[in-house]
């Protein structure tokens, strides 16, 4: 995730002499409800339109956060042919209509025109004719909610590409969105360090947790503070025990938010823990 999940501040912290401010497309708004806060600093709240793979055609929306304003469009849509393939919760869900090998080649903006540059691996995959509104979609979609977008050409190689027809992108097929879930367990340490220095529950959205506990195998409740990811995005667990931590091990969690439009779940879940570096 482009946020910085693993920086964290405890939930009962003091508000800062100068709040930070997120500012958020009206399409993040409009699906995530009021961006939140952050402590210091000026961040950008977007969304990612993924292509739907039970729903030929349609696009699933995500959100994103990045501190670096210059640079939105270009992180969206390499984000954007990355996939969600790094994320287990959402296997069978997100389809790969980009060929292997696509790169984002250049962004640029001419007035109310965006022109999106791809790699030729875009033009050789021959998309299947299923999926090729949704690839459309998803980058038109992505990149109109930017302020000042009214029209995006695609192009490969500097050459209009066939895909371009999709100008006008279909809004109705972003699909509406369920109520949040609980996307995974991740532990992260220092690069070479030996323990973990956090263990985070993260959700595929901005929310307010009400209840989450982590627990082993056992039942037994992990032990250690407990903080609210910046923009709200994970429950992060400062473990008094950090050696306890292995990479595959079942992590519990039981668990219960509300995301910024109302929006609430609760449950109970079992994860294999991932383990990365920062």
């Amino acid at each position: 995730m482009i946020a910085a999940l693993g920086a964290c501040t405890p939930t009962d912290r003091q508000a800062p002499a100068k709040q930070g401010a997120v500012i958020a497309t009206k399409d993040f708004q409009r699906h995530f409800g009021p961006a939140p806060k952050v402590d210091t600093g000026t961040a950008y709240a977007f969304v990612i339109y993924f292509p739907a793979a039970k729903d030929p055609g349609k696009v699933i929306p995500f959100p994103f956060f990045s501190f670096d304003e210059a640079s939105l469009k270009r992180v969206a849509l390499v984000r954007l042919i990355g996939g969600m393939g790094d994320i287990s919760s959402y296997q069978g869900e997100i389809s790969q209509p980009f060929p292997a090998g696509t790169r984002v080649l250049d962004v640029s903006q001419s007035n109310g025109l965006v022109s999106a540059g791809f790699s030729k691996e875009l033009a050789g995959g021959k998309p299947d004719p299923l999926s090729e509104p949704a690839l459309t979609n998803a980058i038109v979609l992505t990149l109109k909610q930017f302020e000042g977008v009214e029209q995006v050409a695609i192009r490969i190689e500097g050459v209009q590409s066939t895909l371009d027809k999709a100008r006008k992108a279909d809004e109705s097929a972003v699909l509406e969105l369920p109520a949040p879930r609980l996307l995974s367990v991740t532990a992260m340490r220092d690069k070479g360090a030996s323990e973990v220095e956090e263990v985070d529950a993260f959700f595929d959205r901005p929310v307010q947790i009400k209840e989450l506990v982590m627990s082993g195998a056992d039942g037994k409740p992990f032990q250690g503070d407990t903080y609210q990811s910046v923009f709200d995005m994970a429950a992060v667990l400062k473990p008094k025990d950090p050696a306890q931590f292995k990479a595959g091990m079942p992590v519990k969690v039981r668990w219960s938010v509300t995301d910024n439009l109302g929006r609430s779940a609760s449950g109970e879940s079992e994860m294999a823990l991932e383990v990365k570096e920062h």
